[in-house]
Order: structure tokens, then C-alpha cells, then sequence
């Protein structure tokens, strides 16, 4: 196995059951309401428009919230996710939220052999999943085998220019200090905390991440046949991206305080291939 992957894979299976227990990804409403959505998916909801009956796949599914959105709104869907901890939270909350949903184990890069070439009307990737990945050009390669033909890519990312400030910061400047393109080495990084409120600390502290730069993953894209048909740019992120210089501005979203229309915080790109 290689090394990124297993240093990330232990360190979303310890993240997994904290994230199940944060009011951050509210598994409990998903349980109470029948028609709750995630927040991520909700941001999106003019542009994902009608999805009912589409065969649906969401890589890098996580504890699968935005997956059981999705099938809330119709579609057929299977999440994959390579973290046998996020798939056993993911499948309980389906479970508890009577929501109908496959998950499937396995690499995205594998995603291909195990769910079968052609076979989705929708491939969907939430926030905060690309830069887990080394390469974008086979990620856009698994994107493109897996659609079917007038198949639609929906992606939700944050902006490449946000991942290569350097959020440990005290002031306020934005500085650019990691990759913006791809690069072969990853930025390792060492951590005992995660990206939700918890007292829970991660003995997994080791990850390996890559920035991919829009004209790279537009590219990839291109060459692999796919029609670029929307591209949105956003004053806004699920998250706090830039601890204490960004404020909470409703649906779980987060912006800039100081001049937030500097900073492009995250994007939504869709791409067809064609009939």
C-alpha cells in the first residue's frame, strides 16, 4: 500500500466517529427530519437541479451526509469511500435515517473495477476531497470511465488559491505558502486535531495532501472528452477555513471578515460527457 494512503486512511478512521458525534454534521437531525439535508448539499441546490431516478456515485463519501441528502432528493445513489470507520458511521446513519443507500469500500482510483465502467448518471464529489488525492488527471480519468454517456460531474470544492494560504497565521494578511498546482511531493502535515469541536484527540496525527490548481483539474477534464457546462466561484466555505479571520454567515457557511471579495473560498464545477 502506499504510504499516503495508509497514513490518510488511519487518520480518517479515528476522525470518523468524532465527526458522527459533532453537532457539525448533524447526524441527528438527518434521524428526527426525513426531509433534512446536509448543508453542503442544500448550498447547491439550484445548481444540482432534478436528480430523481439518477444513478448516482459520491466518491470520497465520508460518513455519508451529503450521500443520504442526495438519495433524499432522489437519486439512486452509492457512496465510496476508502475508511472502513467513515462507511460503518455511514451506513448506521442511513440505517437510523431510513435512507436506502450502498456504500462500497474501496480507493477512488479503484472505483472503476468495483462499481463498474459507465454506470452513473451523476458523479458527485463534496468539499474538502480532491486534495486527498496525488494526482487529478487519474482522478478526472475514474470520472470519466464512470459517467455514463450525457452523464453529469457535480463538484464542490474548496478553492485551490484557499488551500495555499497559510492558515496559521496570528495577523490577518493572506499569505501564500503552499503549493497552488500539483506538485509530486505532498504537503505532510502532523496533527492531533480535526476540523470539528471536540475534546477528542487523534493518536493517527500524519497526513499527506496536494493542492490541484483549477486550470489542472479543467484540463484533466477536457482530455478525458468531458464538457465543462457550469463554473461557479464562491465568497463562501462549509468550514472554518482561516481560523479567526472568518465568521459564520448562515447554512454552514463561513466567509472572510476583512474584505472577503480578496479571496475566492470555494467553487462549483459541472462537466457532461457527452452522449
Amino acid at each position: 500500500m502506499e504510504e499516503y494512503l495508509h497514513l490518510n486512511r488511519a487518520s480518517w478512521d479515528q476522525r470518523a466517529p468524532v465527526h458522527a458525534a459533532s453537532p457539525t454534521y448533524a447526524v441527528d437531525r438527518f434521524v428526527d427530519d426525513p426531509t433534512h439535508l446536509s448543508d453542503v448539499v442544500r448550498f447547491d441546490l439550484p445548481r444540482l437541479g432534478d436528480l430523481q431516478g439518477l444513478r448516482g456515485v459520491h466518491l470520497q463519501c465520508h460518513i455519508g451526509t451529503d450521500t443520504v441528502s442526495l438519495a433524499r432528493l432522489g437519486a439512486v445513489m452509492i457512496g465510496l469511500d476508502f475508511s472502513a470507520e467513515s462507511l460503518a458511521q455511514a451506513r448506521e446513519l442511513a440505517r437510523r435515517a431510513g435512507t436506502d443507500v450502498d456504500f462500497v469500500e474501496g480507493d477512488v482510483y479503484s472505483a472503476p473495477e468495483l462499481l463498474g465502467e459507465s454506470s452513473f448518471d451523476l458523479v458527485f464529489t463534496g468539499i474538502g476531497a480532491l486534495c486527498w488525492l496525488p494526482s487529478v488527471d487519474r482522478w478526472a480519468d475514474v470520472v470519466s470511465r464512470l459517467l455514463a454517456p450525457s452523464g453529469r460531474l457535480f463538484l464542490r470544492e474548496g478553492h485551490p488559491v484557499l488551500w495555499a494560504l497559510d492558515y496559521e497565521r496570528d495577523d490577518e494578511l493572506l499569505v501564500l505558502e503552499y503549493p497552488y498546482v500539483e506538485r509530486p511531493e505532498p504537503v505532510v502535515e502532523t496533527s492531533s486535531e480535526t476540523y470539528v469541536d471536540t475534546d477528542v484527540p487523534l493518536e493517527a496525527v500524519t497526513t499527506h495532501s496536494w493542492n490541484h490548481g483549477l486550470g489542472e483539474i479543467v484540463t484533466a477534464l477536457l482530455q478525458r472528452g468531458l464538457q465543462v457546462t457550469s463554473f461557479v466561484e464562491h465568497d463562501s466555505i462549509p468550514w472554518v477555513a482561516l481560523p479567526g479571520q472568518m465568521e459564520p454567515i448562515g447554512g454552514g457557511e463561513y466567509r472572510l471578515v476583512d474584505r472577503p471579495w480578496r479571496l475566492p473560498h470555494s467553487y462549483t464545477l459541472q462537466a457532461t460527457r457527452p452522449a
